[in-house]
């Protein structure tokens, strides 16, 4: 684990490992100091805005005992403006830094950082491509949620064209036996072709469904997502779409009683806040969680880093 550039990279050994370090961290943390990365330095290189991502990376870069630099909107605050091409930042900002972490609007630009990097990139979200570490750490809430990941069937509602979250979710969900998918979303924003595809290669039972209702009495969890106003290729469309999957106490009312709603947040009315209170509402609890996986993967990428300059 050098760069981390999407949730296909992972093998169900490496989501293991990465999880168990996870708790060790968790439970080092809140014993007292851990500081494994005391004198490095995390780079935060956000041309989208972020709070979660963000925040907890450059938190866990912190609580490691490292330094971080940042810029929370590179494309207004970075020689971006001026023209510089993303190689030749990356390229710069490599010899001030030990890990890039990169949020992009543009599909694909992580694995461009990562062709001229000379320390380990992370990938942010790349536009409509993937979020790895998100899915990572939503993986990570299923499995403290549920204490499994096997035999769990997750309904994904929302922005599933656009949504990257569930991209990457969905690879990673593949790694494990007995799953099952429920893709719920409008016609408009349907789950891609790429991912179905890359499902049925692996096995994986996936079903596309409209009724929310009907999907959630059977789930195992309910992964909410936001109708994403920004990609949308007109106002419009979004107007048509927004609004049409709403998670509230009537919903709630209809699924087992120990499921849980999950969201990678932001949330712009799709889950009703009176759903905060029930104990099946893990959003903030799968929020908070991310920490730590960040925290572990911060720890294995600079160790990969370390052993390729040991071997060079």
């Amino acid at each position: 684990m050098y760069h981390v550039l999407g949730a296909r990279q992972f093998d169900r050994t490496e989501l293991e490992q990465l999880f168990a370090l996870a708790r060790m961290l968790e439970t080092k943390t809140r014993e007292g100091r851990c500081e494994p990365l005391r004198g490095k330095i995390l780079a935060s290189l956000f041309f989208e805005p972020s709070t979660r991502t963000r925040m907890s990376f450059e938190a866990a870069m912190l609580r490691l005992g490292g330094q971080v630099i940042s810029t929370e909107n590179a494309a207004q605050f970075s020689s971006a403006i001026k023209g510089e091409t993303l190689e030749d930042t990356v390229r710069v900002i490599g010899a001030y830094a030990d890990v890039i972490v990169l949020r992009h609007y543009e599909r694909g630009a992580a694995a461009r950082a990562a062709a001229v990097s000379e320390v380990p990139v992370i990938n942010a979200g790349d536009g409509p491509g993937e979020h790895p570490t998100q899915a990572l750490l939503d993986l990570y809430a299923i499995h403290r949620e549920r204490g499994r990941i096997d035999g769990t069937r997750v309904a994904m509602v929302g922005d599933l064209a656009y949504g990257r979250t569930v991209h990457s979710l969905a690879y990673l969900i593949a790694r494990f036996d007995g799953v099952h998918i429920d893709f719920v979303a409008p016609p408009e924003t349907p789950i891609p072709e790429e991912v179905k595809d890359y499902l049925r290669r692996h096995g994986v039972s996936y079903a596309e469904e409209e009724d929310l209702e009907a999907v959630a009495a059977r789930a195992d969890v309910v992964y909410q997502t936001r109708i994403q106003k920004e990609r949308f290729p007109s106002p419009e469309l979004y107007e048509r779409v927004y609004g049409r999957y709403v998670v509230d106490r009537s919903l709630m009312r209809k699924m087992k009683p120990d499921a849980v709603v999950m969201h990678p947040l932001p949330r712009a009315g799709e889950i009703d806040p009176e759903v905060d209170s029930d104990p099946r509402a893990a959003y903030f609890r799968q929020a908070a969680g991310g920490l730590y996986v960040r925290m572990a993967l911060l720890c294995r990428c600079l160790e990969a880093e370390l052993e390729q300059r040991r071997n060079t």
